[in-house]
């Protein structure tokens, strides 16, 4: 007796593509909106997410073959005590706007300007977008935004990568205290 079952051929698969990146820039006080959009856009992509925090009161001195980041206070009064890995406070709000999100995500520290730094990190890990939300108005983002110039707009004159810039709201008469 012939055990023979009939396998129907299979079209040969494309090897399995190593997972790509996109990062999103993230500070402190910062609406849920653009860690929650920068998800979204990921799941949609099937990228992983990584969370960018970029300290601007420091400046990196090396950036050792793991990733990690040596990084000295720009004030020279506050001593070269090292720097938390990662704000916990913008750890926990990063981890509840995830919160059953199916993308794959980690944090990332790093020192200096914000978009010298996001954009040099964009280069090393190949990521196929950044993310970044704009600054609350006010006098001191306006102040920032005029000492520095606008994170956003360094990054889309100075990097090659597509860049998603988000909105404070979805709905503007809401941001202008407007009652619906």
């Amino acid at each position: 007796m012939n055990n023979v079952t009939d396998i129907a051929p299979t079209e040969p698969q494309p090897p399995p593509r190593a997972r790509t990146h996109m990062i999103v820039g993230v500070v402190p006080n910062q609406p849920a909106e653009v860690v929650a959009t920068a998800a979204t856009y990921a799941e949609s992509f099937n990228t992983d997410l990584v969370c960018v925090h970029v300290d601007d009161s420091r400046y990196t001195v090396e950036v050792r073959p793991d990733g990690t980041v040596l990084s000295m206070p720009i004030d020279p009064d506050l001593g070269a005590e090292a720097a938390p890995e990662f704000d916990p406070t913008l750890h926990s709000a990063i981890t509840e706007v995830l919160r059953g999100s199916t993308v794959t995500w980690t944090l990332k520290t790093l020192a200096g300007s914000a978009s010298q730094e996001l954009a040099r990190f964009a280069e090393e890990i190949d990521a196929q977008m950044i993310v970044v939300g704009v600054r609350k108005a006010g006098i001191k983002g306006s102040l920032h935004e005029f000492l520095n110039g606008s994170v956003a707009i360094q990054l889309a004159h100075h990097q090659h990568r597509p860049l998603v810039v988000v909105p404070l709201t979805s709905n503007p008469e809401k941001a202008e205290g407007t009652e619906q």
